[in-house]
């Protein structure tokens, strides 16, 4: 666990946040939000504490910007996607726009527990090795993405892919800012 998330997990557990991935389940969303901006959410189901942070930090350096997003940087959108809770329907403003394929995995996390599935999104950046062709749904990847605790160096496949424009947000919801949220794509979000 890195140094973030460890002050992160302190916090969370100090404040009692609200669930945010739980594992063995759909993770087509992530449901809970953290109860202060100051910590993340964390899981009370999956006993293993993942995590998403409230400020995911830069996109990887090797992303390339989209020429012409439907949403450029600076749009204001409103969230259609439900990946934590409070997040459909919720304001956002895009903060980076880029042109990859764009993953949903099933992965085991490295903290034990059970199988996380149909977790949204990861970028072709952040699959070790990866390269640079679109990788078919089934295949085996290790994930070097850090959006929730466990997910770093983990084990996985390829739920579902799209090439769409994706997005990094920041949004808010319950009173509180979500930054550098990674990811969500065209097709889950309109304009304000």
């Amino acid at each position: 666990m890195n140094r973030r998330n460890l002050a992160a997990t302190a916090a969370a557990v100090a404040l009692g946040a609200g669930t945010a991935c739980s594992s063995g389940s759909d993770h087509s969303s992530h449901s809970g939000m953290p109860t202060s901006a100051a910590a993340t959410s964390t899981s009370a189901s999956s006993g293993h504490g993942h995590m998403h942070e409230m400020d995911g930090g830069p996109a990887p350096a090797d992303m390339t910007q989209a020429k012409n997003p439907r949403f450029p940087v600076g749009s204001r959108v409103t969230l259609t996607t439900d990946h934590m809770d409070g997040m459909k329907n919720a304001p956002a403003t895009v903060v980076g726009a880029y042109r990859t394929a764009t993953y949903a995995v099933n992965y085991q996390p490295t903290t034990g527990g059970a199988m996380v599935k149909n977790h949204k999104w990861v970028v072709q950046q952040e699959l070790k090795s990866a390269g640079t062709k679109h990788l078919a749904d089934g295949e085996a990847v290790t994930i070097t993405a850090d959006h929730m605790d466990g997910m770093q160096g983990a084990e996985g496949t390829i739920a579902s892919s799209t090439t769409q424009t994706v997005y990094m947000v920041d949004y808010t919801a319950d009173g509180m800012t979500m930054k550098n949220h990674k990811w969500v794509v065209e097709d889950e979000m309109k304009s304000r």
